[in-house]
Protein backbone atom coordinates (compact mmCIF):
# COMPACT_ATOMS: atom_id res chain seq x y z
CA UNK A 1 0.00 0.00 0.00
CA UNK A 2 1.03 3.78 -0.34
CA UNK A 3 0.58 6.51 1.80
CA UNK A 4 -1.30 9.73 0.62
CA UNK A 5 1.35 11.67 0.33
CA UNK A 6 3.32 9.54 -1.86
CA UNK A 7 -0.26 8.68 -3.58
CA UNK A 8 -0.43 12.50 -4.49
CA UNK A 9 3.15 12.10 -5.40
CA UNK A 10 2.62 9.63 -7.92
CA UNK A 11 -0.64 10.81 -9.38
CA UNK A 12 -0.58 14.37 -9.78
CA UNK A 13 0.97 15.85 -13.22
CA UNK A 14 0.28 19.57 -13.43
CA UNK A 15 2.45 22.01 -14.08
CA UNK A 16 4.65 22.57 -11.11
CA UNK A 17 4.56 19.21 -9.63
CA UNK A 18 7.07 16.63 -9.41
CA UNK A 19 6.10 14.15 -11.56
CA UNK A 20 4.12 16.77 -14.00
CA UNK A 21 7.52 18.46 -14.57
CA UNK A 22 9.35 15.10 -14.72
CA UNK A 23 7.12 14.00 -17.55
CA UNK A 24 7.25 16.93 -19.67
CA UNK A 25 10.94 15.70 -19.69
CA UNK A 26 10.27 13.27 -22.38
CA UNK A 27 8.05 13.28 -25.68
CA UNK A 28 4.68 12.44 -24.72
CA UNK A 29 1.76 11.73 -27.73
CA UNK A 30 -0.40 14.75 -28.00
CA UNK A 31 -3.02 13.58 -30.23
CA UNK A 32 -3.18 11.01 -33.18
CA UNK A 33 -1.99 11.98 -36.65
CA UNK A 34 -5.62 11.13 -38.02
CA UNK A 35 -7.12 13.37 -35.43
CA UNK A 36 -5.33 16.30 -35.97
CA UNK A 37 -7.41 19.21 -38.41
CA UNK A 38 -6.49 19.39 -42.24
CA UNK A 39 -3.65 21.80 -43.77
CA UNK A 40 -4.94 25.09 -43.44
CA UNK A 41 -7.89 23.79 -41.14
CA UNK A 42 -9.47 25.05 -38.06
CA UNK A 43 -7.24 24.86 -34.98
CA UNK A 44 -8.34 22.64 -32.23
CA UNK A 45 -8.25 22.90 -28.89
CA UNK A 46 -6.48 19.68 -26.86
CA UNK A 47 -5.70 19.00 -22.93
CA UNK A 48 -2.69 17.13 -21.83
CA UNK A 49 -0.83 17.27 -18.04
CA UNK A 50 -3.62 20.03 -16.73
CA UNK A 51 -3.38 22.26 -19.29
CA UNK A 52 -4.77 23.31 -22.74
CA UNK A 53 -2.98 23.67 -25.72
CA UNK A 54 -3.93 24.01 -29.69
CA UNK A 55 -2.81 21.85 -32.33
CA UNK A 56 -2.94 23.07 -35.95
CA UNK A 57 -1.58 22.20 -39.61
CA UNK A 58 -0.10 25.21 -41.71
CA UNK A 59 -0.70 24.94 -45.75
CA UNK A 60 2.45 22.56 -45.75
CA UNK A 61 1.29 20.24 -43.46
CA UNK A 62 3.85 20.82 -40.54
CA UNK A 63 2.07 20.17 -37.12
CA UNK A 64 2.12 23.04 -34.14
CA UNK A 65 1.34 22.88 -30.73
CA UNK A 66 0.53 26.29 -29.32
CA UNK A 67 -0.19 27.43 -25.82
CA UNK A 68 -3.71 28.02 -25.71
CA UNK A 69 -3.28 31.72 -24.88
CA UNK A 70 -1.70 34.28 -27.39
CA UNK A 71 1.68 35.75 -26.28
CA UNK A 72 -0.10 38.84 -26.76
CA UNK A 73 -3.02 39.10 -24.07
CA UNK A 74 -3.92 35.10 -23.72
CA UNK A 75 -6.99 35.75 -26.07
CA UNK A 76 -7.59 31.47 -27.02
CA UNK A 77 -5.71 30.30 -29.89
CA UNK A 78 -8.79 27.88 -30.67
CA UNK A 79 -10.54 31.26 -31.98
CA UNK A 80 -7.51 31.99 -34.22
CA UNK A 81 -7.99 32.15 -37.95
CA UNK A 82 -5.62 29.55 -40.36
CA UNK A 83 -3.85 31.87 -42.78
CA UNK A 84 -1.93 29.64 -44.73
CA UNK A 85 1.68 29.82 -43.16
CA UNK A 86 0.38 30.24 -39.34
CA UNK A 87 -2.72 31.22 -37.17
CA UNK A 88 -3.51 34.86 -37.05
CA UNK A 89 -5.22 35.46 -33.23
CA UNK A 90 -8.68 37.64 -34.18
CA UNK A 91 -7.93 40.04 -30.91
CA UNK A 92 -5.29 42.51 -32.64
CA UNK A 93 -3.86 40.05 -35.57
CA UNK A 94 -0.44 38.85 -34.01
CA UNK A 95 -0.07 35.81 -36.62
CA UNK A 96 2.35 32.61 -35.34
CA UNK A 97 3.91 30.27 -37.46
CA UNK A 98 4.16 26.85 -35.68
CA UNK A 99 7.38 26.99 -34.72
CA UNK A 100 6.84 30.04 -33.19
CA UNK A 101 8.15 32.54 -35.18
CA UNK A 102 6.05 36.06 -35.31
CA UNK A 103 4.79 36.79 -38.56
CA UNK A 104 2.84 40.11 -38.33
CA UNK A 105 2.50 42.08 -35.41
CA UNK A 106 -0.06 44.38 -37.27
CA UNK A 107 -1.41 47.00 -34.60
CA UNK A 108 2.80 47.43 -33.52
CA UNK A 109 4.63 50.54 -35.97
CA UNK A 110 7.87 49.27 -34.74
CA UNK A 111 8.50 46.66 -38.12
CA UNK A 112 11.63 45.07 -36.06
CA UNK A 113 9.52 44.24 -32.74
CA UNK A 114 8.51 40.85 -33.91
CA UNK A 115 11.51 39.90 -34.24
CA UNK A 116 12.22 40.15 -30.97
CA UNK A 117 9.88 38.01 -29.43
CA UNK A 118 8.74 34.23 -30.32
CA UNK A 119 5.33 32.94 -30.25
CA UNK A 120 4.67 29.91 -27.07
CA UNK A 121 4.65 27.20 -29.03
CA UNK A 122 6.22 23.57 -28.13
CA UNK A 123 8.53 21.32 -30.18
CA UNK A 124 6.48 18.35 -32.15
CA UNK A 125 7.38 15.32 -34.34
CA UNK A 126 5.05 13.24 -36.19
CA UNK A 127 6.30 9.25 -36.30
CA UNK A 128 3.33 6.27 -36.16
CA UNK A 129 1.00 8.08 -36.66
CA UNK A 130 1.11 10.29 -33.59
CA UNK A 131 1.58 13.58 -33.00
CA UNK A 132 4.32 13.57 -30.12
CA UNK A 133 5.79 16.83 -28.04
CA UNK A 134 8.31 17.70 -25.46
CA UNK A 135 6.97 20.40 -23.17
CA UNK A 136 10.22 20.63 -20.73
CA UNK A 137 13.23 23.36 -20.55
CA UNK A 138 13.94 24.58 -23.73
CA UNK A 139 16.92 23.15 -25.87
CA UNK A 140 16.77 20.30 -23.28
CA UNK A 141 14.72 17.65 -25.23
CA UNK A 142 16.20 13.89 -25.81
CA UNK A 143 15.78 12.11 -28.59
CA UNK A 144 12.07 10.87 -30.02
CA UNK A 145 12.28 7.05 -29.25
CA UNK A 146 12.28 5.12 -32.04
CA UNK A 147 9.75 2.14 -31.41
CA UNK A 148 9.00 -0.69 -34.11
CA UNK A 149 6.69 0.26 -34.96
CA UNK A 150 7.23 4.19 -36.23
CA UNK A 151 8.81 2.92 -39.56
CA UNK A 152 6.10 0.99 -40.81
CA UNK A 153 3.44 2.54 -43.27
CA UNK A 154 -0.06 3.10 -42.35
CA UNK A 155 -1.43 -0.02 -43.96
CA UNK A 156 1.28 -1.87 -41.16
CA UNK A 157 -0.33 -0.20 -38.41
CA UNK A 158 -3.26 -0.28 -36.32
CA UNK A 159 -3.79 3.00 -33.64
CA UNK A 160 -6.19 3.05 -31.76
CA UNK A 161 -7.92 5.66 -28.53
CA UNK A 162 -9.53 5.36 -25.66
CA UNK A 163 -10.52 8.23 -23.20
CA UNK A 164 -10.62 6.92 -19.46
CA UNK A 165 -12.19 8.72 -16.87
CA UNK A 166 -9.38 8.03 -14.25
CA UNK A 167 -5.97 8.94 -13.09
CA UNK A 168 -3.16 7.33 -15.61
CA UNK A 169 -1.52 5.30 -12.72
CA UNK A 170 -4.50 3.07 -12.36
CA UNK A 171 -4.52 2.79 -16.10
CA UNK A 172 -0.85 1.27 -15.55
CA UNK A 173 -1.84 -0.36 -13.02
CA UNK A 174 -4.21 -2.81 -15.25
CA UNK A 175 -1.59 -3.05 -18.06
CA UNK A 176 0.71 -4.44 -15.95
CA UNK A 177 -0.83 -6.83 -13.94
CA UNK A 178 -1.18 -10.10 -15.31
CA UNK A 179 -3.50 -12.02 -12.51
CA UNK A 180 -6.37 -10.25 -13.74
CA UNK A 181 -6.23 -11.37 -17.01
CA UNK A 182 -7.43 -14.82 -16.36
CA UNK A 183 -10.50 -13.88 -14.30
CA UNK A 184 -11.94 -10.41 -15.51
CA UNK A 185 -11.49 -11.22 -19.23
CA UNK A 186 -12.24 -14.51 -18.96
CA UNK A 187 -15.56 -14.72 -21.30
CA UNK A 188 -13.59 -12.15 -23.54
CA UNK A 189 -10.84 -14.58 -23.69
CA UNK A 190 -13.26 -17.76 -24.37
CA UNK A 191 -13.59 -16.07 -27.45
CA UNK A 192 -10.04 -16.73 -28.10
CA UNK A 193 -11.03 -20.34 -29.21
CA UNK A 194 -12.97 -19.11 -32.41
CA UNK A 195 -11.08 -16.49 -33.70
CA UNK A 196 -8.09 -16.30 -36.22
CA UNK A 197 -6.85 -13.06 -35.32
CA UNK A 198 -3.06 -12.96 -34.09
CA UNK A 199 -3.96 -11.34 -30.79
CA UNK A 200 -6.36 -13.86 -30.37
CA UNK A 201 -3.81 -16.59 -30.69
CA UNK A 202 -1.67 -15.26 -28.53
CA UNK A 203 -3.47 -14.61 -25.80
CA UNK A 204 -5.69 -17.97 -25.76
CA UNK A 205 -3.64 -19.65 -23.27
CA UNK A 206 -4.43 -16.97 -20.69
CA UNK A 207 -7.64 -18.95 -19.85
CA UNK A 208 -5.69 -21.26 -17.63
CA UNK A 209 -3.63 -20.61 -14.86
CA UNK A 210 -4.90 -17.37 -12.31
CA UNK A 211 -1.97 -17.53 -10.38
CA UNK A 212 1.24 -17.16 -12.66
CA UNK A 213 4.52 -17.06 -11.24
CA UNK A 214 5.46 -13.18 -11.28
CA UNK A 215 8.82 -11.75 -11.42
CA UNK A 216 10.05 -8.09 -11.67
CA UNK A 217 13.42 -6.63 -12.33
CA UNK A 218 14.13 -2.79 -12.37
CA UNK A 219 15.51 -1.65 -15.57
CA UNK A 220 17.27 1.56 -16.71
CA UNK A 221 14.10 2.39 -18.91
CA UNK A 222 11.66 1.46 -16.18
CA UNK A 223 11.05 -1.97 -14.65
CA UNK A 224 10.00 -5.30 -17.05
CA UNK A 225 8.26 -8.24 -15.55
CA UNK A 226 7.42 -11.58 -16.54
CA UNK A 227 3.85 -13.93 -15.85
CA UNK A 228 4.44 -17.42 -16.41
CA UNK A 229 2.02 -19.53 -16.92
CA UNK A 230 1.92 -23.48 -16.80
CA UNK A 231 -0.43 -24.41 -19.56
CA UNK A 232 -0.71 -27.68 -21.26
CA UNK A 233 2.37 -29.51 -19.85
CA UNK A 234 4.22 -25.71 -21.48
CA UNK A 235 5.80 -23.17 -19.33
CA UNK A 236 4.55 -19.55 -21.35
CA UNK A 237 6.64 -16.75 -20.53
CA UNK A 238 5.08 -13.32 -21.07
CA UNK A 239 7.40 -10.44 -20.48
CA UNK A 240 5.70 -7.15 -20.74
CA UNK A 241 7.64 -3.92 -20.75
CA UNK A 242 7.06 -0.09 -18.43
CA UNK A 243 8.93 2.35 -20.08
CA UNK A 244 9.11 5.85 -17.93
CA UNK A 245 7.21 7.66 -17.83
CA UNK A 246 3.90 6.32 -19.03
CA UNK A 247 4.57 3.88 -21.81
CA UNK A 248 3.67 -0.11 -21.98
CA UNK A 249 5.11 -2.67 -24.37
CA UNK A 250 2.50 -6.02 -24.24
CA UNK A 251 4.02 -9.22 -24.08
CA UNK A 252 2.11 -10.20 -27.19
CA UNK A 253 5.28 -8.12 -28.93
CA UNK A 254 3.40 -5.94 -31.35
CA UNK A 255 1.30 -4.46 -28.99
CA UNK A 256 2.57 -0.29 -27.61
CA UNK A 257 0.30 1.56 -25.36
CA UNK A 258 0.56 4.94 -23.83
CA UNK A 259 -1.15 5.94 -20.87
CA UNK A 260 -0.93 10.16 -21.19
CA UNK A 261 -3.09 12.21 -18.46
CA UNK A 262 -4.89 14.80 -19.79
CA UNK A 263 -5.26 15.76 -16.58
CA UNK A 264 -5.13 14.45 -12.70
CA UNK A 265 -8.19 12.76 -13.28
CA UNK A 266 -8.75 11.71 -16.98
CA UNK A 267 -5.98 10.22 -19.51
CA UNK A 268 -5.79 8.83 -23.20
CA UNK A 269 -4.69 5.78 -23.75
CA UNK A 270 -3.34 4.82 -26.90
CA UNK A 271 -2.66 2.03 -28.84
CA UNK A 272 -0.62 0.57 -31.24
CA UNK A 273 -0.89 -2.57 -33.18
CA UNK A 274 2.04 -3.22 -36.05
CA UNK A 275 2.69 -6.00 -38.15
CA UNK A 276 5.65 -5.52 -40.88
CA UNK A 277 4.14 -8.36 -43.17
CA UNK A 278 0.35 -8.02 -42.83
CA UNK A 279 -1.81 -5.08 -43.91
CA UNK A 280 -3.15 -4.72 -40.27
CA UNK A 281 -4.33 -1.53 -41.08
CA UNK A 282 -6.41 -2.07 -44.16
CA UNK A 283 -9.89 -3.73 -43.81
CA UNK A 284 -11.04 -6.20 -42.82
CA UNK A 285 -8.44 -6.88 -40.33
CA UNK A 286 -8.63 -3.36 -38.71
CA UNK A 287 -12.11 -3.65 -37.82
CA UNK A 288 -11.66 -6.95 -36.70
CA UNK A 289 -8.97 -6.31 -34.07
CA UNK A 290 -10.50 -3.45 -33.11
CA UNK A 291 -14.07 -4.74 -32.47
CA UNK A 292 -12.60 -7.60 -30.48
CA UNK A 293 -10.91 -5.80 -27.92
CA UNK A 294 -13.73 -3.31 -27.69
CA UNK A 295 -11.90 0.16 -29.51
CA UNK A 296 -13.94 0.46 -32.16
CA UNK A 297 -15.82 3.33 -32.64
CA UNK A 298 -19.62 2.46 -31.49
CA UNK A 299 -18.60 0.07 -28.20
CA UNK A 300 -16.06 3.95 -26.99
CA UNK A 301 -18.81 5.77 -28.00
CA UNK A 302 -21.34 3.19 -26.17
CA UNK A 303 -19.52 3.96 -22.99
CA UNK A 304 -18.31 7.48 -23.06
CA UNK A 305 -14.82 6.48 -24.47
CA UNK A 306 -14.13 9.22 -26.97
CA UNK A 307 -12.85 12.74 -26.58
CA UNK A 308 -16.60 14.14 -27.74
CA UNK A 309 -18.80 11.83 -25.59
CA UNK A 310 -16.51 11.54 -21.59
CA UNK A 311 -18.37 14.12 -20.55
CA UNK A 312 -21.75 12.84 -21.87
CA UNK A 313 -24.40 10.74 -19.56
CA UNK A 314 -22.79 7.63 -21.55
CA UNK A 315 -19.51 7.97 -19.58
CA UNK A 316 -19.12 5.41 -17.16
CA UNK A 317 -20.12 5.98 -13.45
CA UNK A 318 -21.30 5.28 -10.37
CA UNK A 319 -25.09 6.35 -11.76
CA UNK A 320 -24.87 4.73 -14.43
CA UNK A 321 -23.47 1.39 -13.35
CA UNK A 322 -20.31 1.97 -15.21
CA UNK A 323 -22.36 0.70 -18.23
CA UNK A 324 -22.45 -2.96 -16.95
CA UNK A 325 -25.14 -5.20 -18.49
CA UNK A 326 -26.56 -7.26 -15.86
CA UNK A 327 -28.99 -9.13 -17.76
CA UNK A 328 -25.83 -10.41 -19.85
CA UNK A 329 -23.87 -11.01 -16.77
CA UNK A 330 -27.07 -13.37 -15.30
CA UNK A 331 -26.93 -14.96 -18.75
CA UNK A 332 -23.87 -15.98 -18.26
CA UNK A 333 -21.02 -13.83 -19.88
CA UNK A 334 -18.76 -12.76 -16.49
CA UNK A 335 -18.93 -9.42 -16.35
CA UNK A 336 -21.71 -7.94 -18.65
CA UNK A 337 -19.32 -5.46 -20.44
CA UNK A 338 -18.89 -5.47 -24.19
CA UNK A 339 -15.17 -6.37 -24.00
CA UNK A 340 -11.71 -6.28 -22.73
CA UNK A 341 -10.90 -2.63 -22.80
CA UNK A 342 -14.16 -2.14 -21.05
CA UNK A 343 -13.82 -4.30 -18.59
CA UNK A 344 -10.44 -2.85 -17.71
CA UNK A 345 -11.44 1.08 -17.69
CA UNK A 346 -14.44 -0.35 -15.63
CA UNK A 347 -12.61 -1.48 -12.53
CA UNK A 348 -10.33 1.65 -12.51
CA UNK A 349 -13.01 4.54 -12.72
CA UNK A 350 -14.56 2.37 -10.26
CA UNK A 351 -12.11 3.20 -8.15
CA UNK A 352 -12.44 7.19 -7.86
CA UNK A 353 -10.56 9.48 -10.56
CA UNK A 354 -7.64 9.13 -7.93
CA UNK A 355 -7.24 5.87 -6.07
CA UNK A 356 -6.82 5.78 -2.35
CA UNK A 357 -3.89 3.39 -2.16
CA UNK A 358 -3.90 3.58 1.88
CA UNK A 359 -6.87 1.25 1.42
CA UNK A 360 -5.17 -1.77 -0.72
CA UNK A 361 -3.81 -4.93 0.62
CA UNK A 362 -1.28 -5.90 -1.93
CA UNK A 363 -0.39 -9.55 -2.59
CA UNK A 364 2.44 -11.57 -3.80
CA UNK A 365 0.79 -10.98 -7.43
CA UNK A 366 1.42 -7.51 -7.83
CA UNK A 367 5.27 -7.48 -7.57
CA UNK A 368 4.77 -5.21 -10.74
CA UNK A 369 2.09 -3.25 -9.23
CA UNK A 370 4.75 -2.05 -6.62
CA UNK A 371 7.24 -1.83 -8.99
CA UNK A 372 5.56 0.48 -10.88
CA UNK A 373 4.77 2.82 -8.00
CA UNK A 374 8.68 2.99 -7.51
CA UNK A 375 9.19 3.72 -10.94
CA UNK A 376 6.73 6.36 -10.68
CA UNK A 377 7.83 8.00 -7.32
CA UNK A 378 11.45 7.73 -8.64
CA UNK A 379 10.56 9.80 -11.36
CA UNK A 380 8.97 12.25 -9.15
CA UNK A 381 11.44 12.90 -6.41
CA UNK A 382 14.60 12.88 -8.41
CA UNK A 383 12.87 16.22 -9.93
CA UNK A 384 11.65 17.39 -6.86
CA UNK A 385 14.72 16.77 -5.11
CA UNK A 386 16.91 18.58 -8.78
CA UNK A 387 18.28 15.10 -9.43
CA UNK A 388 18.72 13.81 -12.94
CA UNK A 389 16.34 11.29 -14.42
CA UNK A 390 18.15 8.23 -15.06
CA UNK A 391 15.27 7.23 -17.48
CA UNK A 392 16.36 9.79 -19.86
CA UNK A 393 19.75 8.00 -20.73
CA UNK A 394 17.67 5.29 -21.66
CA UNK A 395 17.30 4.08 -25.48
CA UNK A 396 14.00 3.62 -24.43
CA UNK A 397 12.91 2.28 -28.11
CA UNK A 398 14.96 -0.96 -27.62
CA UNK A 399 12.34 -1.96 -24.67
CA UNK A 400 9.85 -4.78 -25.63
CA UNK A 401 7.65 -7.17 -25.01
CA UNK A 402 7.57 -10.99 -25.76
CA UNK A 403 6.15 -13.92 -25.23
CA UNK A 404 7.52 -17.15 -25.44
CA UNK A 405 7.44 -21.41 -24.02
CA UNK A 406 10.66 -21.48 -22.09
CA UNK A 407 12.23 -24.98 -20.83
CA UNK A 408 11.75 -25.78 -16.94
CA UNK A 409 15.10 -24.61 -16.38
CA UNK A 410 15.40 -21.80 -18.83
CA UNK A 411 15.70 -17.99 -17.34
CA UNK A 412 13.42 -15.81 -18.80
CA UNK A 413 15.70 -13.00 -19.21
CA UNK A 414 17.26 -14.93 -21.96
CA UNK A 415 13.84 -13.34 -24.21
CA UNK A 416 15.01 -9.96 -23.60
CA UNK A 417 19.15 -9.95 -23.04
CA UNK A 418 19.32 -6.47 -24.67
CA UNK A 419 17.13 -4.92 -21.65
CA UNK A 420 19.75 -3.19 -19.15
CA UNK A 421 18.93 -4.05 -15.57
CA UNK A 422 19.72 -2.15 -12.78
CA UNK A 423 18.32 -4.37 -9.99
CA UNK A 424 16.75 -8.12 -10.86
CA UNK A 425 14.03 -7.93 -7.41
CA UNK A 426 12.91 -12.01 -8.12
CA UNK A 427 9.87 -12.76 -6.87
CA UNK A 428 9.92 -11.15 -3.60
CA UNK A 429 6.74 -9.15 -2.50
CA UNK A 430 7.74 -5.41 -2.30
CA UNK A 431 6.24 -2.08 -0.70
CA UNK A 432 6.39 0.71 -2.43
CA UNK A 433 8.58 3.42 -1.07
Amino acid sequence: MLNKQDNELMCRTGAGTPLGDAMRRFWLPVIQSADMPSANGDPKTVELLGERFVVWRDEQGRPGLFAEGCLHRTASMQLARAEGDGLRCIYHGWKFAVDGTVLETPNVEDPRFKERIKGRTYPVKEAGGIVWAYLGPQNEAPPLPQWAFMDLPDAHRINALAVVNANFVQVIEGLVDSSHLTVLHSSALARTNDSGLDYAKKTSHMQFDSAPRIEADETDFGFHYVAIRQTGGKRIARVTSFIAPCFVANANGDIWLAIVPVNDERCNLYHVWWDAEKRVGEEPLRSEQLLFVGLDEPTLRKYGMTPDTCDSPAAMSLANGFGQDRVQQRAGHFTGFDSITQEDAACSVSSGTIRDRSLEMLCPADIAISRLHRSLLSCARAVRDQRELPALRADAGRAIGISAEIGPDDDWRGLVPHHRIVSAAGSRTERSQ
